[in-house]
């Protein structure tokens, strides 16, 4: 995979090209701007070296000869190209933030859509808060590669070459002089590269540290609060940010030290300039004309060796920042498709052959599962906790893919299965209900939340129009983040009602009424009743006056099967199932 390469690059320059290949790949829709872009470059930098060449011939040929209507001419061409390259240079930098702007935008679209692609387990070894870092910090950190970048670095080259040839045509001696700096400039620049590669790259690492500590920090504020640990994390913050703060110092550091290197050593260039033409304009080798125009020239070749150095530094930023993006993009997808069902909907038929998994691939949460659901039975799977229950609606749902055995759905292996389409035939309710700071409408039927027969007939039926309704903008209520101003039964009746409008055939309830009062339980109850009338029906629940009326019970534990059967055959023949349903009624 491409992620070796970019694991290498952290060691070696030599694949630094192949990542910035690979970041220009998002510019290939603007190659029209990019030519025009490029265009003005060429005709820029032509005309920003003629004003020391206007000078010289002003002060040779004009001032020197007293003719000051010649001069007034040279000074109004000076000031006409000085406009025009001004204009010029306007239009350049608007396209080249448009450029930015435009290219940063299609990878972060292109980041998003393949994380929201990646598999369950990417995201149970990665912290939210350094998945949001990718799209966030490290996408905004090439927005100064792409709009004043590589194109300008282009440009700053084109200017050195230009400059360079006007100082050859004006004098070649001292042009060969100014080039004796050049192994000074060379070797401080190598300094800097390699020390601020490192830092930019730690910083980003530890940006991502701290984007991650703030998300957790800020979900489990509750806990933290009630269990007195305020002061430990403020203490780990503090730690983490100190990290932050000393790789900035040190950013600060090299180029604190790194840019008035370089004035010293442009200072140094036009010492040895005026040195060598303060004999040669007395003997009349070297003009005043000549030697004005190359402090000119030497101030103006040193400006763009500074901003090729800067330029360096922000493709290193970049660059830094591109290895933590294509370490996503390089994520293999669950979208591993052999076969795609054609069906309207799938009817419900499960079968689990001989199934093992286990979530690290070492310690096996499910053991050489099998068993048999037809389309349209209503099964219970009860069990203690971590015996894996909740695993097999995992991988029912094609969440996690299992490492031995097979699982098919209506004679379909569940692997060959389009995920998009296996997840469009089941309803799933769980215990921990999330809800988006959108609408209740929105929250039940995504993006068809305008089909508000649908949304008043589901609500409805299940019975959660009661309390929506109370609510000022009923259906288009805007909810707080977590939907934290509704009760536990009111969120679970919304994903029941989300469950019913969807119309899905195969229909998934884990611990959907734990932690729900017994009048809010007898409502739900009710409302999955109607809900499981005709579809096939999982169940997983400690509250066994929800399993009792199953069609069959699957008893796990250890991840094997233990029994199955109906409640009354297995309260006479299981111990494990009968233990369970004593612990239960207590």
């Amino acid at each position: 995979m491409y992620s070796k390469n970019i694991r290498i690059s952290n060691e070696s320059q030599k694949f630094d090209f192949k990542l910035l290949k690979r970041l220009l790949k998002y510019t290939s829709p603007y190659k029209y701007q990019i030519i025009l872009a490029i265009f003005l470059v060429i005709f820029t930098t032509a005309l920003l070296p003629l004003r020391p060449y206007l000078t010289k011939i002003a002060i040779d040929t004009h001032i020197a000869n007293n003719n000051f209507s010649g001069l007034t001419l040279f000074a109004s061409l000076i000031f006409i190209l000085i406009l025009l390259t001004s204009f010029l240079q306007f239009i350049f930098n608007y396209i080249m933030q448009w450029l930015g702007q435009k290219t940063l935008q299609n990878i972060r679209v292109s980041l998003f859509s393949h994380i929201t692609k990646l598999p369950v387990r990417y995201f149970d070894k990665n912290p939210v808060g350094r998945v949001v870092t990718r799209v966030t910090n490290d996408v905004e950190a090439l927005n100064e590669l792409f709009s004043s970048g590589v194109v300008m670095v282009f440009a700053d080259i084109l200017m050195i070459l230009w400059i360079i040839a006007f100082m050859f045509y004006t004098n070649s001696e001292l042009t060969l002089l100014s080039f004796a700096i050049i192994p000074l400039l060379a070797l401080s620049s190598f300094f800097f590269r390699n020390k601020i590669r490192r830092i930019f790259r730690e910083l980003r690492k530890n940006l991502a540290e701290i984007n991650t500590f703030i998300n957790e920090f800020i979900s489990g504020i509750s806990t933290i609060k009630i269990f007195s640990a305020l002061d430990l994390k403020n203490r780990e913050f503090k730690r983490i940010n100190e990290n932050q703060m000393n790789l900035q110092k040190k950013t600060i550091l090299y180029y604190s030290l790194f840019f008035p290197t370089i004035e010293i050593i442009s200072a140094l260039g036009l010492g040895l300039i005026l040195w060598y033409s303060a004999g040669s304009i007395s003997t009349g080798d070297i003009t005043v004309g000549v030697l004005i125009a190359f402090t000119q020239y030497i101030e103006m070749l040193f400006r763009p060796i500074r901003d090729i150095t800067e330029k360096y530094t922000t493709l290193q930023s970049a660059l830094a920042a591109s290895e933590r993006i294509f370490e996503v993009l390089d994520e293999n997808t669950e979208e591993t498709i052999n076969l795609k069902f054609n069906g309207k909907q799938l009817r419900g038929d499960i079968l689990f052959e001989n199934v093992s998994f286990a979530y690290d691939g070492i310690n096996f949460v499910l053991k050489h599962l099998s068993f048999k659901i037809e389309a349209g039975e209503k099964i219970a799977i009860v069990g203690t906790t971590g015996s894996g229950k909740s695993t097999i609606v995992n991988l029912i749902c094609g969440l996690y893919k299992a490492n031995s055995g097979k699982i098919f759905i209506d004679g379909y292996d569940i692997n060959s299965l389009d995920k998009n389409t296996l997840r469009r035939n089941i309803a799933f309710v769980p215990q921990d209900f999330f809800l988006f700071s959108r609408s209740i409408a929105e929250n039940i039927l995504f993006d068809d939340y305008n089909n508000n027969e649908l949304l008043e007939y589901a609500a409805k039926l299940i019975g959660s129009d009661r309390f929506i309704k109370q609510f000022p903008n009923k259906y288009y209520e805007i909810l707080p983040e977590k939907g934290l101003n509704l009760s536990t039964g009111q969120r679970q009746l919304i994903a029941l009602t989300r469950a019913f409008a969807s119309n899905r055939n195969i229909l998934i309830f884990d611990e959907a009424t734990s932690n729900i009062d017994p009048q809010s339980e007898k409502l739900i109850n009710q409302s999955i009743n109607l809900l499981m009338d005709g579809r096939t029906t999982i169940i997983i629940s400690h509250r066994f006056s929800t399993i009792e009326k199953a069609d069959r019970i699957i008893v796990v534990n250890n991840g094997i099967i233990s029994a199955t059967g109906t409640h009354k055959t297995l309260m006479k023949e299981n111990i494990i199932y009968r233990k369970l349903y004593e612990l239960n009624k207590i």
